[in-house]
């Protein structure tokens, strides 16, 4: 077994640590790189897709918005619209699949029927990302005829 006291032999701070300047700050590595605006262009791509993205889910416009919202003006109000209406459509989701399940309990399986307007209001979601994605294309500002705007 060794002994823990023992010094290297080649250590030239005998088992001390090296001095450090006490008054200069530890090394946090390269400066982060800000990312390059969007041209104008790019920021009609991202902006739309975010619409666009709408079919899937919430999650592409909040990705779009998370990575571009401050890399472009139009990018970053038309993905926060977008999420602002999947988020909603979320909560109706969510409020159509409690109904139907308590329907379907209380029925005993007939009130699950009203599970169809979770396709209905997919239906909903695609038409209208499709109607955003098609506006923000083109360079226009869309807004949803409903949404929560939670994220302002």
């Amino acid at each position: 077994m060794s002994d823990p006291n023992a010094q290297i032999p080649d250590d030239p701070y005998r088992g001390q640590r090296p001095p450090q300047d006490p008054y200069r700050a530890p090394y946090q590595g390269p400066a982060p790189v800000p990312a390059a605006p969007l041209t104008e262009t790019d920021d009609r791509q991202w902006a739309s897709f975010a619409h666009l993205g709408g079919i899937l889910s919430f999650f592409p416009s909040l990705l779009i918005w998370l990575i571009f919202k401050d890399r472009g003006r139009f990018t970053a109000e038309e993905a926060k619209e977008a999420l602002n209406f999947q988020i909603t459509l979320v909560f109706g989701y969510v409020a159509i699949n409690i109904i139907a399940s308590f329907l379907a309990s209380i029925t005993f399986g007939i009130g699950g029927i009203f599970g169809i307007f979770s396709v209905a209001l997919w239906v909903v979601s695609l038409i209208f990302s499709i109607l955003g994605f098609q506006q923000a294309k083109d360079g226009h500002h869309y807004r949803y005829p409903f949404a929560v705007r939670l994220i302002k």
